[in-house]
């Protein structure tokens, strides 16, 4: 946050210090999202404006304008909420575009609301009703589009003028807007979980008759990414408190309007799966984004956790085992046999070489133990590797040595065999706990549907996309291995914040306690 101008609180009487100090934190604050919108809005003129070698195709400037509305969007979410005092009520929010434009033929559902009481206040007797209030706004089910219409009757006294009743309007998280939160809901859900572009949700909302541009998409989705944010990061604090995760990145392209390419930017995983030990804690998934695959990312995204972590052999996660890391203890590492594995596959695909295939033979002895032992406790698994795993890996590694001096260092094979000397005392680490897998494939599944965004939605339109990508995937993704349905559960936390869910139970909108209702 920004700094605090330089006023001298002390000169200010005793009484008033306290909303003097908090209307400069509330103003420091503002400015600095004013400054962020201001930077945005600048990126879309360059978009829009830049040099003839910079310019973008259509479907580059699309996407550049998706994230870089969902920014904006999310930053003015963020400015309002931050604007309103908790003594003062919100100012309703007024959507921007296609305000109305319903078309009539769609299906209307009515919601009458009607007030708790109709006895006038006087005790007169009943109300009458006088009118009514109709407000519209576009609901969104999977494979149908509808019109949600919520009717507010009004009611008045025929015996006097002093009582008029109404039912008060439903809470919404786009107040005054189109959407529902179950048709935003599935904005996110068809953009994240279903790869498909908000230009092209917007194409296939005219084919229904229902002309929303991609713009507007872009606004529920900011506003939803602003309201999401709490539950993404208590997500995180939970994941952090466990004693062993499972962390691997993976490429994220970013168009860099600048220079009229894309750029690399990288999603880092953060995953909890002890099902394979039947751990207690739900499994879960947090994507933090960060433009370059440098090891200080991990070491910011880790910081706060101290246990166990399985991963890669990728050298920018060294950092994290030394003495000097930031945000904790040094971590202690598992590495991981599949890309050990894996190394040696691709010698012995490419060459067929012989001593790739006795060191993929002796790995695979590992694998038959972790086989027998799939479902055990962690203590069982820890025995059974002991016994059985234990003197197997012992004579894989007096191979390695051996195989090493025979193999030029600078040969393909060379180079695989130091890759797996490198993490040794890593690739033992299962050995010793029975908690430990003896892979890190866990955390390469839940990476896969990233993979299938970058490859439908070729990249990202902004580091700000990036971002949202990864705060609405670690929802969605969370819900999906833990059997929940993304889009109800999206739809039923979208409810739940529009209505005023309470901070302090902010636990019960993670993926894993959602309780469909019947």
């Amino acid at each position: 946050m920004s700094a605090l101008p330089d006023i001298d609180l002390a000169a200010i009487p005793e009484d008033q210090r306290d909303a003097v100090a908090a209307l400069l934190r509330e103003t420091a604050s503002l400015k600095e999202i004013n400054k962020r919108l201001e930077h945005l809005v600048a990126e879309m003129n360059h978009v829009l404006h830049g040099k003839k070698s910079e310019k973008l195709d259509e479907d580059d400037r699309q996407l550049a304008f998706e994230d870089l509305n969902i920014a904006v969007s999310e930053a003015e979410e963020h400015k309002q909420d931050q604007a309103a005092s908790d003594d003062t009520p919100k100012r309703k929010r007024v959507a921007r575009r296609n305000r109305g434009n319903l078309p009539t033929d769609l299906p209307r559902i009515e919601q009458v609301v009607e007030p708790e009481s109709l006895a006038c206040p006087c005790g007169c007797g009943q109300m009458h009703k006088i009118g009514e209030d109709r407000t519209e706004r576009l609901d969104i089910v999977p494979a149908q589009l509808r019109v949600l219409v919520t009717v507010r009757p009004k009611y008045a006294c025929r015996a006097c003028t002093d009582g008029v009743t109404q039912a008060p309007a439903p809470a919404a998280l786009i107040e005054g807007g189109l959407p529902t939160e179950g048709a935003i809901a599935h904005v996110l859900v068809s953009k994240y979980a279903d790869h498909l572009p908000l230009y092209r949700q917007s194409q296939m909302l005219a084919r229904s008759g229902v002309t929303i541009d991609r713009g507007t998409l872009a606004d529920w989705v900011g506003v939803a990414a602003f309201h999401l944010r709490p539950v993404v990061d208590r997500l995180a604090e939970h994941l952090k408190a466990s004693t062993k995760l499972f962390m691997d990145e993976t490429t994220a392209p970013v168009l860099d309007p600048g220079r009229g390419q894309t750029k690399t930017g990288y999603l880092w995983a953060l995953a909890r799966d002890n099902r394979r030990w039947g751990g207690a804690d739900p499994p879960g998934v947090v994507f933090f984004y960060a433009p370059g695959r440098g090891g200080k990312n991990a070491e910011t995204f880790l910081a706060g956790f101290d246990g166990i972590l399985q991963l890669d052999g990728y050298q920018g996660y060294n950092r994290l085992m030394r003495p000097s890391r930031k945000g904790g203890d040094p971590i202690r590492v598992a590495h991981c046999w599949a890309h050990a594995r894996r190394k040696l596959k691709e010698v012995f695909d490419r060459d067929g070489s012989e001593i790739a295939a006795e060191g993929l033979r002796r790995i695979t002895e590992f694998y038959k133990v972790e086989a027998d032992i799939r479902g055990c406790s962690p203590e069982q698994r820890r025995e059974a590797r002991q016994a059985r795993t234990a003197p197997l890996v012992a004579e894989f590694g007096e191979w390695l040595q051996q195989q090493r001096l025979r193999v030029s260092a600078k040969s393909r094979l060379g180079e695989k065999l130091t890759y797996i000397h490198n993490q040794w005392d890593g690739l033992q680490t299962f050995l010793q706990d029975g908690r430990v897998e003896i892979d890190s494939n866990c955390v390469e599944n839940l990476i896969r549907p990233i993979a299938l965004n970058r490859k439908n939605a070729l990249f990202a339109g902004h580091d700000e996309g990036g971002k949202t990508w990864g705060r609405i995937a670690s929802l969605i993704e969370t819900a999906k291995i833990n059997g929940v349905e993304p889009f109800s559960y999206l739809k039923a936390t979208l409810e739940a914040i529009a209505a005023g869910h309470p901070q302090n139970r902010i636990d019960d909108l993670l993926p894993w306690n959602f309780q469909p209702s019947s």
